[in-house]
């Protein structure tokens, strides 16, 4: 009988361990995700700042002569 309470003990500490590690790299990934929106927005208001420039988005340039 104590031998399977000290299994038990060692699979929820182990489980435990990895929860932690799984909590660590979810976190990572969401700040990652904030810093690539955020570099969307700043991209996105870049791009609306060109175009009112007089310069056209490159899918709406033309082909330059020699294609």
């Amino acid at each position: 009988m104590e031998e399977r309470l000290i299994e038990l003990e060692t699979k929820i500490s182990y489980q435990d361990h990895i929860i932690g590690e799984l909590n660590d790299v979810v976190t990572r990934q969401q700040q990652q995700i904030d810093r690539l929106e955020k570099e969307m927005r700043h991209i996105r208001e870049h791009m609306k700042v060109d175009s009112s420039s007089g310069l056209a988005r490159p899918d709406e340039e033309t082909p330059p002569p020699h294609y």
